[in-house]
């Protein structure tokens, strides 16, 4: 700590070695990763296939070959 700087200098361990903390701003932890995970919207793990069939079908749907 220097005579200009009054505020004692925080830091914490990491894996990569000694990381300085900036005054002010905490640390994320798991539960705010977490949390943001959560409020993430859901996404399909792999990629979906058209529901064409039925109901659901729009070229079904389309049909004028009946009137």
């Amino acid at each position: 700590m220097s005579a200009c700087d009054p505020v004692p200098r925080q830091s914490e361990p990491t894996p990569e070695g000694e990381q300085m903390l900036v005054p002010g701003v905490r640390p994320v932890t798991t539960r705010d990763r977490l949390g943001l995970r959560l409020a993430a919207p859901m996404h399909p793990r792999a990629a979906q296939k058209p529901l064409d069939i039925g109901l659901f079908d729009a070229a079904k749907r389309n049909q004028l070959d009946l009137f």
